[in-house]
């Protein structure tokens, strides 16, 4: 009986939080462009890349088709010359020969993160004082660039990041995953900066000035962590800077992926959530509307107990996460059926037990241990 009533307050209270997290983030004012401050800084874009996938020429055009009235030069890194995605840089060049860009070699790379440790090969060669980095499966909209060189006006912004959504969820998996990124993620973020300031980065984009990147250690000193963008984030807010979303978010094309990638991809975000905010990440199981519903409701099949609050507790989790789902992505909502905001609340119950499981992750084809301060050792092919 005890059981029974835990799992009912338990319920409600999850109830509570996505109310909350769904009133934060209607709050925001997501896809409301701000007007041009006429701060136009020059600017170095990075693009870190590794590997080809079907989405990379499209992604990396977006950003040669910005429309900014700043000078802007675009250095895409690569590790090794037989990698496919030099073949794709160079046939942007080509057909982009007003862009200032180019394609910087970055063998021998030093750190277990070869995504920054490009980064530092690149800001060492950048000609500009503020930095855009992004990841190689962001999509662009045209006039990103101003929407994040806007807020950098105010001396007391350090960093300004966008918020991401999977564009292409074509698999059941990545339908699943769809519900994580493009309802909850966002809004959970949101949600935390109703109580404080935000104290860590998202990393699909992130613009930031030569001199407080410097202050910080630079990319150098983020090598060995597995959550660089989280950890550079934490070290702008010590300077005393302010991190600010930028209200445009970006579009992430990933390549169709099978539960097995998936699994492997949310193990890697969760046990990197758990080493860098533990107490936090202790405490998100109670918000899982799903789990605590379906295990009130088996106590209460049980115990013979009227269940009809369940189906009220799980109606209200899928709806308000449809209702994000159509905030994030208004002109094509994706994954209307609840039964995937419930397998994905399952899947994260899985997850959060998995991620106290044990300290290794697999990225990038490689397998990590990762340290109870974020660094990363290299164990050896996944």
């Amino acid at each position: 009986m005890l059981f029974f009533w835990a799992t009912a307050a338990l319920a409600a209270l999850a109830c509570a939080i996505q109310a909350w997290q769904f009133v934060a983030a209607f709050g925001f004012p997501l896809h409301r462009r701000i007007p041009s401050t006429g701060h136009h800084p020059a600017i170095s874009l990075f693009k870190p890349i590794k590997g080809a996938d079907p989405h990379l020429r499209k992604c990396l055009a977006s950003w040669l088709q910005q429309d900014y009235p700043g000078p802007v030069e675009f250095l895409f890194a690569i590790a090794s010359p037989e990698d496919p995605a030099c073949e794709i840089v160079r046939q942007l060049l080509s057909d982009h020969p007003q862009a200032n860009a180019r394609l910087v070699l970055c063998p021998g790379l030093a750190g277990p993160n070869a995504k920054v440790a490009k980064l530092a090969v690149l800001a060492a060669q950048a000609r500009y004082d503020h930095f855009v980095v992004s990841d190689a499966d962001v999509l662009a909209p045209p006039d990103l660039l101003q929407q994040l060189a806007g807020p950098m006006a105010d001396p007391t912004v350090g960093l300004v990041n966008c918020f991401y959504r999977l564009a292409n969820p074509v698999t059941p998996a990545l339908r699943c995953e769809a519900v994580a990124v493009n309802a909850d993620f966002w809004s959970q973020v949101l949600q935390s900066r109703s109580l404080f300031e935000q104290r860590f980065a998202l990393g699909a984009v992130m613009m930031v000035r030569r001199q407080d990147l410097a202050a910080t250690g630079g990319f150098e000193g983020l090598v060995h962590h597995l959550a660089d963008d989280y950890q550079l984030g934490q070290r702008i807010h010590a300077l005393g800077r302010r991190i600010v979303p930028c209200t445009v978010p970006v579009d992430c094309w990933d390549s169709p992926a099978g539960w097995r990638e998936v699994w492997q991809h949310q193990l890697r975000w969760t046990r990197t959530i758990r080493v860098c905010q533990p107490l936090p990440f202790l405490a998100s199981i109670v918000s899982n509307v799903t789990l605590w519903a379906l295990l009130h409701l088996t106590t209460g099949l049980t115990l013979g107990r009227a269940t009809w609050p369940v189906a009220a507790a799980l109606a209200s989790r899928a709806a308000l996460a449809h209702l994000l789902h159509i905030r994030m992505c208004p002109e094509a909502p994706i994954c209307r059926a609840p039964w995937w905001t419930w397998i994905k609340d399952l899947q994260a119950a899985l997850l959060w037990a998995a991620a106290f499981l044990g300290n290794t992750v697999i990225w990038r084809g490689d397998r990590f241990r990762v340290s109870p301060d974020g660094r990363l050792t290299r164990i050896g092919p996944a």
